[in-house]
């Protein structure tokens, strides 16, 4: 089987997320975004893959500005990445920009060859 390569942080599409100050930090309130077209591409087929991303999180001091995170979001389109490792990698970016008190990324990617795949990765507690 081959090895393939752990995930990895890109420093150009994480420069791409801004925050800014919340405006509540000592409430917990429940902020979701849903992201219906998210697209990268399989490694093994250079097929695309699409999916549906939910990002839900429970800010501290910063949340995510929306068009940054569309940009960056978009950065994966033609990124030749595994569904485990490309919402990992996007709970791993976000968790890095805004620190939250919890956080989960969720993504479900459309059927390919007859399956089709849900991947929830967390952070912290709820």
């Amino acid at each position: 089987m081959k090895k393939i390569n752990p995930i990895k942080t890109d420093p150009g599409k994480v420069r791409l997320l801004e925050t800014f100050d919340n405006s509540f930090p000592d409430r917990k309130y429940l902020i979701i975004h849903r992201v219906n077209e998210f697209t990268s591409v399989c490694p093994k087929t250079g097929q695309p893959d699409f999916g549906i991303l939910t990002i839900s999180y429970i800010a501290k001091k910063k949340c995510i500005e929306l068009k940054s995170l569309k940009y960056y979001l978009q950065a994966f389109r033609n990124e030749g990445i595994f569904y485990e490792n490309v919402t990992n990698r996007i709970l791993d970016d976000l968790v890095k920009a805004l620190n939250p008190v919890w956080m989960e990324v969720k993504g479900e990617y459309s059927v390919r060859g007859g399956l089709n795949s849900t991947i929830i990765a967390s952070f912290g507690k709820k």
